[in-house]
C-alpha cells in the first residue's frame, strides 16, 4: 500500500507518496514528491508509482530466469536442444490457434506437426493454420534483423496465404471488433498512423526497456491496435517470442487454459489505457513458467 506523506519546510506544505518494499538488502522506502498540492486522480497515481516499483522488483528475478536457463541450454546437446525447441513450437502452435478457435486438439496438433499425419473430420483450414504457423515461428528464431512493419507484415502473409489470401499480409481497410472485449481497436483509418507510432516507439524504447518488458508491451500494443482483419492474437503472440528470443529470454507460451486471466489483463490494460495491468499479469505469468529458473 502507498501512503501519501505530508512535509511542512519553512511553513510550506509538500506532498510524497511513500512505500516499504523488502529487497535483498533488506527493508527499503520507495518514495515519489507530489508537489505542493495532491493530484487530482490520486488512486490512480498510486495505481503507476506501485506498478513501477513492483516492476524494478520483477526485474531482478527476470534476470536470473536468463542466467539460470542460459546455463542450463549450455549443458544440453543441440539435438535435446532442438528436440525442446520442437516440444514448445507445437504447443506453442496448439495453444495459440486453439485461442482464437482451432478445432484441433493438442495431440492432433503434435501429430500433424512431428508426424505428418492430418486428422480426420477437422476443418481444413485449422490444419493448414497450423503448419503455417510452425513454419513462421521458426522463421522467427531464424530472423537476424530487427522488427519493421514489412516483416510483420510478411509474417502475416505466411501465416495466412493458404487460408485467407484476401487478408494475408494487408492492413486492413475495415472496422474489427474483439468478441466478448468491450475495448474496440481503432477505426481503419487511424490504423497507419498508429503502426508508425508503434515502430517508433519500439525503435526507441528496445534499448532502454527491459527485455521481457519490450515484449509483454509490443504484444499490448501490437494487439490494440489490431492491424489485421484476423490473426492480431497469433501475430502479436509471435512477435512477443521473437522479442524474448533476440534478447537471450526463454520463450512464453500462454495456454489455452489460461486464457481468461489472459483475455482480462489485456482488456483491462486496453480500457484503461494503462499499460502496468498487463505488463505486471506478464511478468506474473513469466515467473511462474520459469520458477525453477528464478531460484
Amino acid at each position: 500500500m502507498a501512503f501519501v506523506k505530508k512535509k511542512v519546510v519553512n511553513g510550506k506544505t509538500y506532498y510524497y507518496l511513500q512505500h516499504t518494499v523488502r529487497t535483498e538488502k533488506g527493508v527499503q522506502t520507495k518514495e515519489k514528491y507530489l508537489g505542493t498540492k495532491l493530484p487530482a486522480k490520486i488512486e490512480e497515481v498510486k495505481s503507476e508509482f506501485l506498478a513501477e516499483i513492483y516492476k524494478e522488483k520483477w526485474h531482478s528475478t527476470l534476470d536470473k530466469i536468463r542466467q539460470n536457463s542460459d546455463k542450463e541450454e549450455r549443458k544440453m546437446p543441440k539435438t535435446a536442444l532442438q528436440k525442446q525447441i520442437r516440444g514448445f513450437s507445437v504447443k506453442f502452435t496448439y495453444d495459440t490457434n486453439r485461442i482464437e478457435g482451432s478445432k484441433l486438439t493438442y495431440r492432433e496438433t503434435a501429430d500433424l506437426l512431428e508426424r505428418g499425419l492430418s486428422p480426420r473430420s477437422k476443418p481444413l483450414e485449422d490444419i493448414k493454420e497450423a503448419e503455417a504457423h510452425e513454419k513462421v515461428f521458426y522463421e522467427i528464431l531464424a530472423y537476424k534483423k530487427d522488427l519493421s512493419l514489412n516483416i510483420v507484415l510478411y509474417w502475416h502473409k505466411k501465416l495466412f496465404e493458404s487460408t485467407k489470401p484476401d487478408i494475408a499480409g494487408q492492413v486492413r481497410n475495415h472496422q474489427v471488433a474483439i468478441s466478448g472485449s468491450r475495448f474496440m481497436p481503432p477505426s481503419p483509418i487511424e490504423v497507419p498512423a498508429a503502426l508508425d507510432e508503434f515502430f517508433h516507439w519500439y525503435n526507441g524504447a528496445k534499448s532502454k526497456t527491459h527485455p521481457v518488458e519490450l515484449a509483454a508491451l509490443v504484444h499490448l500494443k501490437l494487439v490494440t491496435i489490431h492491424p489485421f482483419g484476423d490473426g492480431n492474437g497469433r501475430m502479436s503472440r509471435l512477435v512477443m517470442n521473437f522479442v524474448l528470443y533476440k534478447n537471450g529470454f526463454p520463450l512464453l507460451n500462454i495456454p489455452y487454459e489460461n486464457r481468461s486471466s489472459y483475455y482480462n489483463a489485456l482488456e483491462r490494460s486496453q480500457v484503461k489505457k494503462t499499460d502496468v495491468v498487463f505488463v505486471l499479469w506478464f511478468f506474473k505469468r513469466y515467473v511462474k513458467e520459469y520458477k525453477t529458473y528464478a531460484k
